[in-house]
């Protein structure tokens, strides 16, 4: 009779508990120990899945408005300080009254509504390539508080069959990003401005050392050994990542994820980084406590600063096919062409993986089929050794 009692009241309790209750629930007990960055992220995954997991029939009138109120408020905790506005009260209380009741994942059609939500856009346009795979990662965090709960007879790898959705790799011409004399942000005319010729060598950390933009932001002149002549070497050991006050309550920094705070990593450069290195430190100096880059007030630079720079400098440097393209579209695809650059030209994959930082798997998974090269060369290699084995079949036959 007990057990008869547990089992109906489990059931009561997934019939009222819906799938927003719990990922407000997932948010307010996570959000102490997630860093800023994680937060957002997490608050864009859920308001992307969260109006794909309604009643049947139901659409609210005014998907972005549903989308900002999701986003902005109930999925982002220090927003709930306040009163939401009355339009996203609106959007709230409807999705309250809408969205399924946790039971409903026992149901395949639901999991694959969810996954389909995370590859379209507000406008029912494909995601960008790499958003399947965040949002997917993100969800798949709440699908393992639905199975711990027991709300939930799918275990995490089952709610996504094995495999977060994969994103289509684009191709990066090697030559582009930073050619000698030809970086976008050397063009002292173009529409970057001053900032230009100071972020040259910030973003040559990316491409000539694969540099993530949290260590270069950290980069300090003694991690630096800059000869007059020759190779020179950095030798990284941390990084930070900023986080806007909307997420955080003063702002925040905090270090890499998954790195020890000891952790070291070597990384040769070639003469003409040294050079551009030297030319930086002669032209700007450094910070109080040895900084390489930092803002007109003496601090960490900000993302949105050096972004909105590329993206003046690449459309003053690119042409016009080049810029309707994905061609280096972000700083942080300089670091993912420089490592296909070293794959290219011939460096031995483990040594790749070691000056990047990464594992051997995830260099061929992301970073490799990033150059068109790399198709022409296969192609070559493998004609070559067709005709070679061709040319010795010929002379081992008889009568050849």
């Amino acid at each position: 009779m007990g057990r008869t009692a547990a089992a109906f009241e489990l059931r009561a309790i997934k019939q009222r508990t819906t799938w927003y209750d719990l990922a407000h629930e997932y948010i307010e007990q996570r959000w102490e120990r997630t860093p800023g960055n994680t937060r957002r992220t997490l608050a864009d995954a859920f308001a992307t899945v969260a109006p794909a997991l309604v009643r049947p029939g139901a659409t609210f009138s005014d998907p972005r408005v549903l989308r900002r109120a999701l986003y902005s408020w109930a999925f982002n905790k220090k927003a709930w300080q306040c009163e939401p506005a009355e339009e996203w009260l609106r959007a709230l209380n409807w999705m309250k009254q809408n969205s399924l009741p946790v039971s409903a994942f026992a149901e395949a059609d639901v999991l694959r509504r969810a996954l389909d939500a995370m590859c379209r856009k507000l406008d029912d346009k494909a995601a960008a390539a790499r958003q399947p795979d965040a949002r997917g990662l993100r969800s798949t965090k709440l699908s393992t508080l639905l199975w711990r709960k027991g709300t939930s007879r799918r275990t995490p790898s089952t709610v996504y069959g094995g495999k977060r959705p994969q994103s289509m790799k684009r191709w990066i011409r090697p030559p582009f990003p930073i050619r000698p004399g030809a970086s976008p942000a050397r063009f002292r005319g173009s529409p970057a401005g001053g900032r230009g010729p100071h972020l040259e060598a910030f973003f040559g950390c990316m491409y000539f050392a694969a540099m993530w933009p949290a260590e270069v932001i950290h980069l300090r002149i003694d991690q630096c050994h800059l000869p007059k002549n020759g190779r020179g070497m950095l030798k990284l050991s941390g990084g930070v990542v900023t986080s806007g006050k909307e997420w955080t309550d003063v702002g925040e920094v905090h270090s890499l994820k998954r790195r020890a705070a000891n952790a070291t990593r070597p990384i040769p450069i070639p003469p003409q980084f040294v050079r551009m290195l030297r030319a930086h430190v002669k032209r700007v100096d450094v910070a109080p406590d040895g900084r390489l880059f930092r803002n007109q007030a003496g601090n960490y630079v900000d993302a949105a600063a050096y972004g909105i720079t590329w993206a003046r400098a690449r459309e003053y440097a690119l042409t016009r096919t080049e810029r309707t393209s994905r061609l280096a579209k972000r700083p942080y695809d300089l670091r993912r062409v420089g490592m296909s650059f070293w794959l290219y030209s011939g460096v031995d994959p483990a040594e790749c993986a070691r000056r990047a930082g990464q594992s051997i798997e995830v260099l061929f998974r992301h970073y490799a089929k990033f150059l068109d090269g790399l198709r022409e060369q296969a192609n070559r290699l493998i004609e070559h050794s067709m005709n070679e084995w061709q040319r010795v079949s010929q002379v081992d036959a008889p009568g050849g």
